[in-house]
């Protein structure tokens, strides 16, 4: 019988996100230190694509973690700030689609940083929120190397903005979605608080 103990912190997932995220100063060094955007690119662009990785493996072999739910989430979120940060300090990508995709991460980490202060409940991923991360985090490693000196810079930016805009418009949507959510968890969560306090 699998092991379904969702308080468990070692394990497969939870490594995954981990390598994911010592893989951001790596990054960095490529893209600010080498000055490479298509090096830089192919790297941000595997970061991205194993997103999918980690919540397969919890699914599939049951090391679905209570750690792996808040980590996987905030790896994204760190993913998009210091990813999007740096293609903004290289001019990798239209600044004015960048600075829009942060508004709505800093928006997000915020409401969920006050959501779990007051009390609210566990909120889960949404597959919209999930589709709109993975068009985005396809979008930017297309628009690093696409404003690089390679032959195949433009069909690569057009790929970008056909991953982009989809992608920020699921993004955003999810966004909107996540308001009545977040406010059901918070009910649920003081109803929780309040259940095991009453006599």
């Amino acid at each position: 019988m699998p092991d379904t103990d969702e308080s468990r912190i070692l394990t497969v997932p939870n490594a995954i996100t981990l390598v994911r995220l010592a893989c951001l100063p790596l990054y960095l060094y490529v893209l600010l230190g080498l000055d490479d955007r298509v090096g830089a690119a192919l790297l941000l662009a595997a970061l991205g694509a194993t997103d999918w990785l980690d919540g397969y493996v919890a699914r599939r072999f049951h090391q679905v973690s209570n750690v792996g739910k808040v980590l996987d989430p905030v790896a994204d979120r760190l993913l998009f700030l210091v990813g999007v940060g740096a293609i903004i300090v290289v001019d990798g990508a239209p600044l004015w689609f960048c600075w829009v995709v942060i508004a709505r991460e800093v928006f997000v980490s915020v409401a969920a940083l006050v959501l779990a202060m007051l009390g609210a409940a566990r909120i889960d991923v949404t597959w919209v929120g999930k589709a709109g991360t993975f068009g985005l985090m396809c979008a930017f490693p297309l628009f690093l190397a696409g404003s690089s000196t390679i032959s195949s810079a433009p069909i690569l930016e057009a790929l970008a903005w056909m991953c982009g805009v989809p992608g920020l418009l699921l993004a955003y949507f999810a966004a909107v979605a996540y308001v009545p959510i977040g406010l059901r968890s918070l009910r649920e969560g003081r109803a929780g608080r309040a259940a095991m306090t009453s006599p």
